[in-house]
Order: C-alpha cells, then structure tokens, then sequence
C-alpha cells in the first residue's frame, strides 16, 4: 500500500545539513530532548495508520511553549518541515513525518495546568491524555465530554488537530463544542492566545478554524476545555436487531422522534462476536446489529426516556432488550465497544474507515457497505457512534498480501465516496491526513479547496507545518 499514496519529495539542502540541524536544535533544547538515532527515532515513522513509513530526520521534545516556539523560529528560517506529534493515535496518517521534517512531540508537555470549577474549566498542555481530564475533576463531581476510544492514550493536542469525537457526542458534542481557547505557536515561532474561559469572545471564531486544521495552522501548546457535571445517573441499555437495516432505521426514528440519549452505539454481528470474545461483555450473539443506548438523569427521567426509545424499537422488530444491572455490568458493556479496535487488531489487520452520513442513510448505507465489500471478497465488522451518523466500518484483509491490501484500500476509498454521494462527508473525527487527501476533490470543488489551501497559507505562508496532508499533491499550495 505505501506506493500507492505519494508523499512531497524531500528538500535535498535540508537532508544535506542534518547533522547541523541535529546539533542546532539540541543547543538550545533540555537534554534528551533531540533524538536522531535511527533505533531511536524509529517509533516516530508511522502513527496508527501502519501501513504508510517515513523516517523523519530528527525529533524534538521540547517540555515548554516558549521551547516549541524556538523550534518552529529556528525550522522557518531554515526551511524545514515540521510535523507536530500527540501519541501517535491518528489513523489517517496525520502524524506521519517526512524524511527532511523535525517531529515535535508533545509527550513531555502533560501538566493539568489550572482547574476552575466555578467557571467550569480546566486549561492543560497539550500532551495530557483526554481521560487525565476527567480524572483530574472526577473528584469534584465533573468530567470532559469528548471520549475517543483511544482516550487512555491520545492526547488534547490531537484531538483539537482532529476535532475527535467519542461515543458520548451525540449529546455533548466533539472536541470544538468543548473547546474554549488554545495557546498556538506558529509558523515563525509566534505564540497566540486565542479565546479563553470566557463562553463567547470577541472577533472572529478563529477557533473553529484551528479545532479540525490537523497541525497546519501552529502547533497547540495549551487548551482551555469546558467541564460538564456529571448525571445523577447513568443506564447502558443493550438492543438486539434482527439485521443492521433496522438497527439503522431505529437509531434514524429515535433522534427524529427528538429522544436524546446521551449515547448511541451500533455494532453488527461480526463486530458483536469480536468484541464479545475479547471483553465478555454479555453481548447476545444471536443477533444481527446491536445498539448500545445510554441515558442518564434521574431515575424517573431515565425511565422516561427509555421507555419512549423501547416503544421506537419495537416497530423495528427489536428482539433483545437488556437493560444494565450493575456498575459493573456498565463498565463491561463500554468496556467491549471502546476495545473494539484492539479486539478486532486480535483477529486481523483491518483498515478503520471514518464517513459520516445523514441519519435518514444509514440503512441504505450499510447494506450499500456490505456489497461494497463483498465485493472485492473481504469481510466487514461495523461499529459505530451511531447517533450522529459517524461510521467505522473495520475492513478486514492481510497486510501480508499487497493484492488483498489494495482491495481493502480501494474498498475504503468506495465506501467514503459512497458517505458524500448521500449527503455526508469523508471524515467524523479521524481527519483527512494523507488517507483521504486525494479523495477531498470528491467532496469540494476546486473553488473550495483553493479558499481553503488560502486559510492555511495565511497561517502558514511557506507551508512547512504538516505537508503532504488534508490537500492533493497536484502542484498547487506547496512551497
């Protein structure tokens, strides 16, 4: 597969003074924090989409802002790449370097810095993991919203590159719903301050734009998130669907019944049984399709709530509904589908897809998905945030084999454009990196893509901050 995605050539003057550039960036970096080994920066050549390498050229672990900015004041004088790096999560490649880029990580920058509670905030370095915020105010009553299923390793400086989601979205939102300012150094080694523990700030939302950018306006240092008091109670309900249609069609009636549950989560037979086994979760596994339905609030208003989503269900012929008896159970239940991935890794390689669509698709969509790949004669475990529609179809092949590699590749690419073609989009939270970058002339026009390319090189005129990634190679926008 990696020849089948180009990368930008490397600047042969940069590759010529890497023993110079290795030098500079440690005269004026901590100890340790310059690695250039090439044992050492072997990690550092891929991300969680595995099947795209490049050595970068050196690493950088700078521990403060101010260290970040010299870094990046140092790269823009030279002409040098950089790709900014969370924990290495991103499954579209969007950390992946090049081999004349510095790779800035963040791991050293892991300080909860400041915990308001009565304004509801929490400001962190970018390099804290998404459930260290939780924890740090779970405490007090509180937790931060967006829960990715890799949240016990992935970083708030991705998920702001990346505006991540998680499965309890559909009712609080993803990453840029909880965002309130971030620090950012830019291009030339400036550091901002953009919005803040205030709800709404003057001017422009510049925020918005840097939340989803993918590292390519500055690099994020800091983020002032928004803390949310937890339910008074919270209920996992588990329904069970003769086929992934009327699972579908369920999920659809409910949000347009106006039923807000805090979380809706679909999973189909191949994806229940994978998950079943790894987590002993108490799946049933004589079904088709299962939603996994949270509601939280009180007693009576769960009941109420539950009992308008029941009602739903069973004009879709649902055949199993278990509601959640014990803490414990609860814990199994997310436990299961936030360990679909890693269960999933146990079976075989697969390829994580990342389309949204519109809700009033989503049956016709996963039919459309399973032909799609049945097709190129692959197998297919969906699973899902399905209340907003932000699907995850694991397409299973063997990496080992460059034919079943590329049919699973190409049946990814099928997929995606199936999700614009009926109203939706390529991405939900993964991002675009360098998985679907040439697919973005499928979604935009060449007037869209150029407004956007000018937003980026108004932030980063030399384009140095992670090339090769979200915009087709064709020439156009590259330094």
């Amino acid at each position: 597969m990696d020849s089948e995605i180009v990368f930008l050539e490397p600047r042969p003057a940069v590759l010529a003074r890497r023993r110079e550039i290795v030098a500079d960036l440690a005269s004026f970096l901590p100890k340790d924090a310059v690695i250039s080994d090439e044992r050492g920066l072997k990690p550092f050549e891929t991300d969680a989409f595995v099947s795209h390498r490049r050595m970068p050229l050196a690493v950088a672990l700078p521990e403060t802002t101010e260290q970040v900015a010299e870094v990046l004041r140092y790269c823009s004088r030279n002409g040098i790449p950089v790709v900014p790096r969370g924990a290495g999560t991103s499954l579209c490649g969007g950390a992946i370097p090049q081999e004349d880029a510095v790779v800035i990580g963040l791991s050293k920058m892991a300080r909860v810095l400041d915990v308001d509670l009565v304004n509801r905030t929490a400001t962190v370095q970018a390099g804290v993991t998404n459930l260290c915020i939780s924890e740090a105010v779970s405490g007090d009553g509180f937790f931060y919203a967006p829960d990715p299923s890799s949240q016990l390793a992935c970083t708030i400086g991705g998920n702001i590159g990346m505006n991540s989601g998680g499965a309890h979205c559909l009712k609080y939102g993803v990453t840029t719903n909880n965002l309130l300012g971030v620090k950012m150094v830019l291009f030339d080694g400036t550091t901002i301050d953009v919005g803040g523990k205030a709800l709404d700030p003057a001017g422009y939302d510049l925020l918005g734009i840097i939340c989803g950018s993918e590292g390519q306006l500055g690099i994020v240092t800091e983020a002032t998130v928004r803390l949310i008091a937890k339910a008074e109670g919270a209920r996992p309900v588990l329904f069970g669907f003769g086929s992934s249609e009327a699972a579908g069609a369920c999920v659809a009636d409910v949000i347009g019944a106006g039923v807000i549950p805090v979380a809706m989560e679909f999973m189909d037979r191949q994806a229940i049984e994978i998950c079943e086994a790894f987590a002993q979760a108490g799946y049933p596994l004589d079904v088709e399709a299962l939603l996994i339905v949270e509601v939280e609030g009180s007693k009576t208003e769960m009941s109420a709530i539950l009992a308008d989503i029941v009602e739903i269900a069973r004009r879709h012929d649902v055949k199993v509904v278990r509601e959640c008896q014990s803490a414990q159970q609860a814990a199994l239940i997310w436990k299961g589908r936030k360990s679909a991935f890693g269960a999933t890794g146990r079976v075989g390689d697969y390829i994580c897809m990342d389309g949204t669509v519109p809700l009033s698709e989503l049956s016709n969509v996963l039919r459309r998905t399973g032909e799609i790949v049945a097709s190129y004669g692959l197998r297919v475990a969906n699973v899902f945030h399905a209340g907003d529609g932000n699907m995850h179809p694991l397409i299973l092949f063997n990496a080992n084999d460059p034919v079943e590699a590329a049919k699973a590749e190409a049946a990814g690419n099928d997929i995606l454009k199936l999700c614009v073609d009926v109203g939706g989009c390529l991405t939900g939270e993964h991002g675009v990196g360098i998985e679907k970058r040439d697919l973005m002339r499928h979604q935009y026009g060449a007037v869209d893509l150029e407004q956007m390319m000018a937003v980026r090189a108004a932030f980063d005129p030399d384009w140095i901050l992670n090339p090769s990634k979200v915009f087709p190679l064709d020439g156009r926008g590259v330094a």
